[in-house]
């Protein structure tokens, strides 16, 4: 199973939409190189599929870009929820590992006052690095166990 990275998104706050960047530095057992969710836990990295961000706009959400929802990584072409936690995956140099599928949402959070509902508690997902390196837009996302 293969899909791609759409977009690399960082923020220096929790819980506000992220700005997208051309590049991500990814850090083993870290995350996102200064990204604020960034840190020695199971939540370093945060995904979420460009399908799921259409869901939303479908249903009449407006404004959304990529980093909207304050994922990491914008991806397309794998269902991200439906991966088993412990999916390794291969996203551009890095290794990650499915470590959360979904989370609670923060009904307080810029990102629900902005948009008014959200997607990420079931359909985001959470890695951890297992082996960092650089990560662009169109790097390919690919299952490796």
């Amino acid at each position: 199973m293969k899909g791609n990275v759409i977009s690399i998104n960082i923020s220096k706050k929790r819980g506000i939409p992220k700005a997208e960047i051309n590049e991500g530095i990814f850090i083993e057992n870290f995350g996102l190189k200064d990204d604020a969710h960034a840190g020695n836990w199971h939540r370093q990295v945060s995904l979420l599929s460009q399908e799921s961000i259409n869901k939303m706009i479908e249903q009449g959400v407006e404004n959304l870009t990529s980093g909207s929802f304050a994922e990491n990584i914008t991806t397309s072409g794998i269902e991200l929820y439906s991966l088993p936690v412990g999916t390794v995956l291969k996203i551009g140099e890095t290794t990650q590992r499915v470590t959360q599928i979904g989370k609670t949402c923060h009904s307080k959070c810029a990102i629900f006052q902005k948009i008014g509902k959200c997607v990420m508690p079931n359909e985001g997902i959470f890695t951890e690095v297992l082996k960092g390196g650089v990560v662009r837009p169109g790097d390919t996302i690919e299952v490796i166990s």
